[in-house]
């Protein structure tokens, strides 16, 4: 029987129900189970692809091109299994399901109602990634905090399920906050209490409490939420703040968490070999280089928004044994007359994805810098287009070349519209979105990167490289490095002139883990640490 497990949370958000459920997930899998993990968000939008950076932060793009949410990031790079659309559900996704049956007369002139309409596919939705996995486990995370309105058909869902898949067939793991009040010197377990109370007035009794605190719980705090909570006294977890997000599972399973769950789902506690994790968060800790990365983004102040290119960057920091610290550059806040100042103390340069003509001319400020002072850069989708219209303004002498996006009148348009695509088309949904084939040209640094000919990697993006420019960019010593199959479309560029100048219309760092970092950001920074010794 396939088990399920769901993860809540209370008292605040933000408190990692999806660092804890990733972390579960890497440790059933260190003991020979499958899993498989979903996110289901509370919020109306269909996708959060349509979501404001600030607002969300990423927009994780799984193999399929669905559009998630970035908890979906930390559920790859721990678990190491790629995920699919059934891997993320919304409200929105929900009622726009409902309401289309409805339509397609599907519910044969029910009234259509919250209870049995909405619940029912809710639960198809988590039914489905099991059997479409084939997993052994379900680790389902429940947006939000318990006590929301937007959450109640979700928790009324896995309640539902519970009853019939057998209520010894699922686990409840509700994470939730200790507070430590500085005045008293003590940990504070009411606000976990009230919590655990709210989450059962929904009929839901969890089985595991996983606390998150800044210090250590004792056992006299463990044994009173257990006592006030109803559960087992070795089923309250203690989930500590760690240096490196990679150390959770390690900490975790120091407290039993997999046997534990196992138990709780009659799953037999198979032996666990964590060899590879353990030597990974070694290598960690072994890092005894530094070297500095600018990011150059329009979106810095929320650091979420580039969540898994700041974890890609660490990723090739631990296989060039150093520590990558960022320097977060606000691209509104950067000019050519000003970029060797801002810019003077970097090893590398980062230009990563985005949309929207806000902060593009302070991008291509960046990129002419890093070019001309042979500074390692990698721009990722939009970077690589940035990359594309400095080089096209200094080397090539357009200067007003630009992309479409930010300057429809422009003469020269570098960057365009995908064919079959305009200005007309809704901007939900058509997008290049998923994972695509790219031929490597050979004897290029994006050769030297993958060590191989053909590629998959996943995309998110509305524009690309013009190819009426194509020659021109060639003749100027700009290499198109990577194409698609047909050849039909430039999947990446590089500087052939410089160490390491390299743009990609992709985006690498959806596939780069902590245990195997992606081909293109170990070679960044072992180029910047390169730079450095310079």
């Amino acid at each position: 029987m396939r088990k399920y497990i769901f993860v809540t949370g209370g008292v605040v958000s933000g408190l990692g129900k999806g660092i804890t459920g990733a972390s579960l997930g890497r440790l059933l899998k260190a003991r020979g189970y499958k899993v498989a993990s979903q996110k289901l968000d509370p919020y109306i939008n269909v996708d959060p692809g349509t979501m404001s950076p600030f607002q969300h932060g990423e927009v994780y793009v799984t193999e399929d091109g669905a559009e998630t949410d970035l908890d979906l990031g930390h559920y790859e790079r721990f678990i190491d299994e790629n995920l699919n659309h059934y891997s993320n559900l919304t409200t929105g996704k929900v009622y726009w399901e409902v309401l289309n049956k409805e339509r397609r007369g599907e519910f044969l002139g029910e009234t259509v109602q919250v209870i049995p309409h909405i619940t029912n596919e809710i639960k198809s939705f988590i039914y489905q990634v099991g059997e479409q996995s084939g997993c052994d486990v379900v680790i389902t995370e429940i947006g939000g905090t318990v006590g929301d309105i937007e959450s109640q058909p979700f928790l009324e869902a896995i309640r539902q399920l519970s009853i019939e898949v057998g209520r010894e067939n699922c686990c409840f793991i509700h994470v939730t906050l200790v507070p430590y009040i500085a005045g008293s010197n003590e940990l504070k377990s009411k606000p976990t209490q009230h919590s655990v109370k709210e989450l059962q007035s929904y009929g839901i009794h969890p089985n595991l409490i996983v606390t998150r605190s800044d210090a250590p719980l004792d056992n006299d705090i463990k044994r009173k939420i257990s006592a006030f909570c109803n559960v087992k006294s070795d089923c309250v977890i203690d989930n500590q703040t760690m240096p490196t997000l990679y150390e959770v599972p390690l900490m975790l399973e120091s407290a039993n968490l997999s046997e534990v769950v196992c138990r709780e789902l009659s799953l037999p506690a198979r032996s666990i070999d964590l060899k590879e994790w353990r030597a990974m968060v070694e290598t960690i800790h072994a890092c005894d280089k530094t070297v500095r990365i600018a990011l150059i983004g329009k979106y810095v102040k929320l650091h979420d928004a580039y969540l898994s290119v700041m974890e890609a960057l660490n990723h090739g920091g631990f296989e060039n044994g150093a520590k990558v610290v960022i320097d977060w550059v606000d691209s509104e806040g950067i000019h050519e007359g000003n970029a060797a100042e801002v810019l003077k103390d970097v090893d590398g340069i980062l230009i990563p994805g985005g949309f929207g003509s806000r902060g593009i001319e302070g991008k291509i400020a960046a990129a002419h810098y890093a070019r001309v002072n042979n500074i390692p850069y990698l721009g990722i989708c939009l970077g690589m287009q940035i990359a594309t219209i400095e080089f096209a303004r200094y080397q090539l002498g357009l200067k007003d070349a630009n992309s479409y996006e930010f300057d429809p009148e422009a003469k020269h348009h570098v960057i365009h519209f995908m064919a079959h695509q305009s200005d007309d088309l809704a901007k939900g949904g058509t997008m290049r979105l998923g994972a695509y084939p790219c031929l490597i040209k050979a004897d290029t640094l994006m050769m030297d990167c993958y060590k191989q000919e053909q590629i998959s990697e996943r995309h998110r993006h509305r524009y690309e490289f013009n190819n009426d420019y194509r020659s021109m960019f060639e003749a100027a010593g700009m290499v198109l490095s990577g194409t698609s199959l047909d050849q039909q479309l430039v999947e990446a560029i590089e500087i052939p002139a410089n160490d390491f100048y390299i743009g990609v219309q992709f985006h690498p760092e959806f596939k780069s883990r902590p245990n195997h970092a992606h081909p293109l950001f170990k070679g960044f920074i072992k180029h910047a640490l390169k730079h450095q010794q310079k």
